[in-house]
């Protein structure tokens, strides 16, 4: 692949973001599609399943001067939403796994996190601080409708009054209402509705299997309405693709509700620089020069071709004239709207935190 465009001539397949299935850079072959007469030419086989990821721990650290959280968790590995500009794809290949179709279709469960949750509360040295929920790949993707992980970790969040904080593009969250209210009531839950674009032919194409923008607007005022503090993430902004739509979106969610909003820059490490480029060349291809040009222009300006930033303190917002005008008509349309506007997350109680009694288990898989 070139590093200005992809040349790839891979088509788009219904209902999945990423276009082909590329190798992970751990894999000691590289396949490489050919039409040779006899056999598919590329996989033919974009069902989607699940296998069970036997973790021994849930809670992830992490020590990011740029992340306002030093804990996640994160109950599926994969996303069946097919978001083409997932940073968590590249993770995929750690698994052995291609970071394009297979992080869609090929999905790991943390069937027993809730358990494992409780057990890691009810250590005499844990200390509460906010988790982050679903951070990595969306906790309300379609298979929690299934095996309802999510639901059963926030039962434990209850239970101990542990606070937390989620972000979803998923209308399913709103199943949840009942337990966020309970959060809320102590100031133990802020929840991100993740809305890109009010464009459908857009979000259709970016993020094929997630909620349409207009239903996620309703699903931010749901919850809004039910008390639950809300707030806009518009992430990513993709310059030249969806950076139009920064003030309408600030001001709609701001209509739905939303206290806050924040917005990270498009990031493409390793694999992803390729899944993204192959899309964007495939969906835009009169405009994909032009999309990628504005793309180095927010990053490091000593390589005339650098797609992406690893440095704290600047790869969530990008660098040069461009990238302060965006931040700067981002603020401006938080002024105008009426919300706050930062990357940091709203402080949570973490006072009233009761660590779990091991000897008396909840009874979360009984629960609905």
């Amino acid at each position: 692949m070139s590093t200005s465009t992809a040349t790839s001539h891979a088509t788009a397949i219904k209902g999945r973001g990423a276009l082909s299935n590329r190798a992970g850079r751990f894999e000691t072959t590289e396949r490489e599609a050919t039409d040779d007469g006899w056999s598919p030419a590329e996989l033919t086989d974009h069902r989607t399943y699940w296998l069970e990821d036997n973790a021994k721990s849930v809670i992830t650290r992490n020590r990011s001067p740029d992340i306002s959280f030093d804990r996640s968790i994160n109950p599926y590995r994969g996303c069946e939403h097919g978001c083409v500009y997932c940073f968590a794809r590249p993770t995929h290949c750690y698994l052995g796994h291609s970071a394009g179709l297979d992080f869609e279709r090929i999905l790991y469960a943390k069937r027993d996190a809730a358990s494992l949750l409780e057990g890691e509360l009810a250590k005499p040295s844990y200390r509460a601080a906010p988790i982050a929920l679903g951070v990595n790949t969306d906790a309300y993707q379609p298979l929690e409708r299934e095996l309802k992980i999510t639901r059963q970790l926030l039962h434990v969040m209850v239970e101990t009054r542990h606070p937390v904080y989620l972000i979803t593009k998923s209308a399913l969250i709103e199943r949840d209402i009942d337990l966020l209210q309970d959060l809320a009531s102590e100031n133990l839950v802020s929840v991100a509705i993740s809305i890109t674009s009010q464009d459908t032919d857009l979000t259709r194409r970016l993020e094929p299997r997630a909620a349409s923008p207009q239903r996620r607007f309703r699903t931010l005022r749901t919850l809004s309405n039910a008390g639950i503090p809300t707030r806009l993430s518009l992430s990513p902004l993709i310059p030249a693709l969806n950076e139009p739509e920064i003030e309408s979106l600030v001001q709609t969610a701001a209509d739905c509700g939303a206290s806050a909003a924040h917005y990270i820059l498009l990031r493409l490490p390793r694999e992803l620089r390729e899944v993204f480029c192959e899309w964007l060349e495939a969906h835009y291809p009169l405009r994909s020069e032009r999309v990628l040009k504005a793309i180095r222009s927010v990053r490091p300006q000593q390589h005339s071709d650098v797609l992406n930033d690893t440095r704290f303190g600047s790869r969530f917002t990008g660098e040069g004239p461009r990238a302060e005008l965006i931040q700067q008509r981002f603020e401006a349309a938080c002024r105008r709207a009426g919300i706050a506007q930062n990357g940091k997350l709203p402080t949570l109680n973490t006072a009233a935190f009761q660590p779990p009694q091991y000897g008396n288990q909840l009874d979360l898989f009984g629960r609905a």
